[in-house]
């Protein structure tokens, strides 16, 4: 039996997929291995939120996850709160965590875009601090764990971190309850973007392709996930697309439920991720995936996906023509895509994350 002490000072409820993970990697890993003792560690954000997906104690650090000086001292110096929990092992599952720790740690990366697409992710004034915490948690950390072949290779390339002490555990689709995909394209065709509005995620292109789809073609466009105010917004009224396009901020269990079961596909044209949980979701749900040509892309949905060039609006525009168009097509894609997404599970992503845990506390093994 080992205290395991959990870093969730960046949980705050707006962090999108790496939130999904932490809450389904611990309610899984609670099932799984109940031996242990679990310290939650949360930001005041998410110690306000619903916690009962954690399978131990939870603390409220007090630390805010949404004023960057506050997190950045937080998870430098957490290690220390995990001395006073008397713990075992500290995991951080959500990219940063601690630069010294007293007892061995696990520290999940899901991605190096800071390194290998600084241009899409901040100022450099923000870029230089962060990657530096990167390292500082990597170089401390027993074991790094990270959830695509993509992602690893680039953590070998830019953080030089030891391939034996790297272990891939890839993430798992979450299913959305109660679509129905006997509505598919009830109001006409409508494609679906789900994400938040960080430049990697390329929404401005998917937009911008729409014109270039004939109007008796053209799909509407949902996008979820804004914060606040949203910058496609200036997109959209730049492009004349105001009829098409209908820009959501984070929704509802229910809303999002019926969005899965109308929408025609998912669109996904990002330029760069560390996995891709919307698709695997999409795929769980019957929806099709409209899905750029990029190698972590293709680890997650195989050949079940139509391919789109993110740096060119006419592939975008083409791929919406065939969701459009071809039934056919798209009943295929729909056919298959549950079968892809079953060969991920959150119980292949909890053991294989309980094993780093077992290598960290035994470093011979």
């Amino acid at each position: 039996m080992a205290r395991i002490f959990v870093d969730l000072l960046s949980l705050t409820g707006k962090k999108g997929g790496m939130e999904i993970y932490a809450r389904q990697l611990y309610r899984e890993i609670g099932r799984l291995a109940p031996e242990h003792e679990y310290v939650g560690y949360f930001s005041r954000e998410g110690y306000a939120l619903d916690r009962s997906w954690f399978p131990g104690e939870t603390i409220d650090s007090g630390i805010s996850g949404e004023n960057r000086f506050q997190w950045a001292w937080g998870e430098l110096t957490c290690g220390r709160a995990a001395s006073r929990a008397r713990a075992d092992l500290l995991h951080s599952p959500m990219i940063l965590g601690p630069a010294h720790t007293r007892m061995p740690a696990v520290l999940t990366m899901h991605d190096m875009l800071y390194w290998s697409h600084p241009q899409f992710m901040s100022t450099p004034l923000y870029t230089a601090p962060v990657k530096l915490m990167e390292r500082l948690a990597a170089r401390n950390a027993t074991r790094v764990l990270t959830i695509s072949e993509e992602s690893r290779q680039a953590i070998l390339r830019y953080l030089k971190v030891p391939a034996a002490r790297v272990d891939l555990v890839p993430l798992a689709g979450t299913a959305v309850p109660g679509a129905d995909r006997s509505r598919a394209g009830e109001n006409g065709p409508m494609v679906l973007a789900t994400g938040n509005r960080r430049p990697h995620k390329n929404w401005p292109s998917l937009i911008r392709a729409l014109p270039l789809v004939p109007e008796q073609h053209r799909p509407r466009v949902v996008v979820t996930g804004s914060h606040g105010d949203d910058p496609l917004v200036e997109v959209v009224a730049e492009t004349g697309m105001q009829k098409w396009v209908d820009l959501k901020s984070w929704v509802s269990d229910e809303e999002m439920r019926d969005l899965y079961s109308t929408a025609t596909a998912l669109a996904m044209p990002s330029f760069a991720d560390g996995f891709s949980l919307p698709a695997l979701e999409a795929m769980m749900a019957g929806v099709p995936v409209i899905i750029s040509d990029i190698p972590v892309y293709r680890e997650v949905v195989g050949d079940v996906a139509l391919f789109i060039d993110p740096d060119d609006l006419q592939s975008i525009a083409d791929a919406m023509v065939t969701a459009s168009t071809r039934p056919d097509v798209m009943a295929d894609l729909s056919a298959r895509g549950p079968a892809r997404a079953a060969e991920f599970s959150w119980e292949r992503t909890a053991r294989g994350t309980l094993d780093s845990f077992e290598k960290a506390l035994s470093p011979g093994r």
